[in-house]
């Protein structure tokens, strides 16, 4: 259990399985991504574009080299 001292929670999440599964879907995050920017290389090799927004695939080529950051290069 969470004990209160003063107002301060010892956990910012105090359900154990919400917590392993956000920390799950953060990791499995960048490999969807990786599939994702496969996808649109391919895409765009054989020059057809699914029926995706192209701002959805820019902002995935965006966040995706700061994903690889984060997670491979970064001491948090």
């Amino acid at each position: 259990m969470l004990k209160r001292s003063k107002g301060d929670l010892n956990g910012a999440i105090p359900f154990q399985p919400l917590e392993s599964t956000l920390v799950i879907l953060g990791y499995g995050a960048i490999f969807i991504n990786v599939i994702f920017v496969f996808l649109s290389l391919y895409w765009l090799l054989v020059k057809k574009w699914p029926a995706v927004s192209r701002w959805i695939i820019l902002f995935n080529l965006f966040v995706f080299p700061l994903q690889v950051y984060y997670f491979f290069f970064s001491n948090f």
